[in-house]
């Protein structure tokens, strides 16, 4: 009878013991997606918040800051100049000679200079394919006036 009751209450001792071995493993899964849970929740309210924020300035009216926005149109080109030319005299000796300022009167000039030479150019490309024309439609007549034509053909009388 010893025999039987100690052989039930090793069995029973084993039993809870494998349970709790069980257990232990479960428990040790369930933390882990607990906690795979909570950082994907915390990234999602990250990501909500940033959303919200985003449409937040979306939706606000946009005001540009003082210095960006657009000034009257009061001062005339002669005032512009005279503000330029004022600024200019006042940088370093080396830097006004250095020529690396640019020199808006120069620059148009430079221009100007540059499509007047390309017309000229393409003027005389002009006159060149007309003479061009010219010469083949003379050598043209010419070439036909001197080709034989064919002989009228005698009309029965």
């Amino acid at each position: 009878m010893k025999r039987l009751f100690v052989l039930s209450m090793l069995i029973s001792f084993a039993m809870v013991s494998s349970c709790q071995k069980q257990n232990s493993t479960s428990e040790q899964q369930f933390a882990q997606r607990k906690t795979d849970l909570d950082a994907r929740e915390k990234a999602l309210d990250e990501r909500e918040k940033a959303l919200s924020e985003r449409e937040r300035l979306v939706s606000a009216p946009r005001k540009l800051p003082a210095p960006v926005q657009v000034r009257p149109v009061t001062q005339d080109a002669a005032q512009l100049k005279a503000e330029r030319d004022k600024r200019i005299q006042q940088l370093p000796a080396e830097i006004q000679a250095s020529g690396l300022i640019a020199d808006p009167d120069r620059i148009k000039g430079e221009r100007d200079t540059r499509i007047q030479e390309r017309m000229a150019l393409r003027q005389r490309r002009m006159e060149e394919l007309q003479a061009k024309r010219m010469a083949h439609a003379v050598a043209r007549p010419a070439a036909e006036a001197t080709s034989p034509s064919p002989s009228p053909t005698p009309t029965p009388e």
